[in-house]
């Protein structure tokens, strides 16, 4: 048994944001609740609805700032509320930067999709168990 997970997308190029949404709705419980294109559209969003998502994704290369500055605006989030990043820019040192930031996961776009689904199917069944256990 899954739950739909209300996701967040922070990623400036249409065709990708669009392929990856029509992917993850397909294949997993992802239910897009909305997108940014921009790190202050991103923390803005992220402020006014604190507890309406369930899962963000978000890419590092922005049209206005950095995912890294939208990383930071996660970092109050609650348990059940996963972060993601989703670049072409996966390097170790990108992934360090990004566990230091309390990033769940990181994926390089290039050839990680796979993974992202698995981690999306993963944390859907952890979310609906969890919210099946009751308080």
């Amino acid at each position: 048994m899954s739950q739909r997970l209300n996701t967040y997308i922070v990623e400036d190029n249409l065709t990708i944001r669009e392929n990856l949404v029509g992917t993850l709705e397909e294949l997993t419980d992802v239910n897009a609740v909305g997108f940014a294109e921009t790190e202050n559209d991103a923390r803005r969003w992220l402020r006014d609805h604190a507890g309406d998502w369930q899962l963000a994704i978000v890419d590092l290369f922005l049209k206005q700032g950095s995912g890294l500055g939208v990383l930071q605006a996660c970092s109050a989030r609650g348990p059940q509320q996963k972060v993601v990043v989703l670049s072409n820019y996966a390097t170790p040192d990108i992934r360090k930067r990004c566990a230091q930031l309390g990033v769940d996961a990181v994926f390089d776009k290039s050839n990680e999709i796979d993974a992202l689904v698995d981690f999306c199917i993963a944390h859907s069944q952890q979310t609906a168990t969890a919210s099946n256990a009751g308080p």
